[in-house]
């Protein structure tokens, strides 16, 4: 099992008020799963991404991930955790705008210490395997959009993580180059990627195998993609 949620719950204190933006989920996710989020604006979603990519902290309840305990780890243990385990696709891509691609790439294994020539070829692979081995030393002004998702999506597997989170990933992009960017995450999933999801669009939705529909903090429904 890759993730196990239990009982997990995040409340938030905004003045006098407690906001609770999760309640009561209970969750597992296997290796190599595609799995999307989706719920109404407010249900929760990008909370509970933020929980699952160590962003955040439950504030209640457990949370496993690749069979350590998240919520008993301290701030500097979480960011190894970020950075060995998990890749980030943002919607607004958060590239460098002075770095070219491949340093853009780069980033992650800079963070963690990689030697210099091997964290090159490293991010020069993983530009390759997204389909932009030739736009390696463009910056992302001079760069389309689907081209900076697809340095970003290199940029989230370059550290081979366990799990890539996708928030919104073809948010910004037209329908299609957004459909470009999801025939990417099929591709990473079938090379055996564990992927999350978060979409507020069925159709994008419809590209994974299962579909977790959260409201007003709860699991709604946990089914089958059609």
């Amino acid at each position: 099992m890759l993730i196990e949620m239990k009982n997990l719950e995040k409340t938030y204190e905004i003045g006098t008020q407690k906001v609770r933006a999760l309640v009561d989920i209970n969750l597992n996710i296997e290796k190599s799963e595609y799995v999307a989020i989706m719920g109404p604006s407010g249900s929760g979603k990008s909370t509970l991404m933020n929980v699952v990519g160590c962003l955040d902290t439950a504030s209640a309840g457990s949370y496993k991930l690749s069979d350590e305990f998240v919520n008993e780890l301290d701030d500097d243990q979480l960011a190894e955790i970020r950075n060995r385990q998990i890749g980030f696709v943002f919607q607004t891509f958060n590239l460098l705008p002075r770095a070219d691609a491949l340093h853009n790439v780069e980033l992650p294994l800079i963070y963690n210490g990689t030697p210099p020539a091997k964290r090159k070829q490293m991010a020069k692979e993983a530009l390759e395997r997204v389909g932009l081995a030739d736009r390696a030393h463009h910056r992302p002004n001079e760069l389309s959009g689907g081209q900076r998702q697809r340095v970003a999506i290199a940029r989230a597997l370059v550290n081979n993580p366990s799990l890539i989170l996708a928030d919104e990933p073809t948010g910004n992009l037209d329908t299609r180059t957004g459909d470009e960017i999801m025939e990417i995450l099929e591709e990473l999933h079938d090379s055996g990627n564990t992927i999350i999801l978060v979409t507020h669009e069925k159709y994008i939705a419809d590209h994974s195998d299962r579909i977790i529909h959260l409201r007003d903090g709860r699991i709604e429904r946990d089914e089958a993609s059609n």
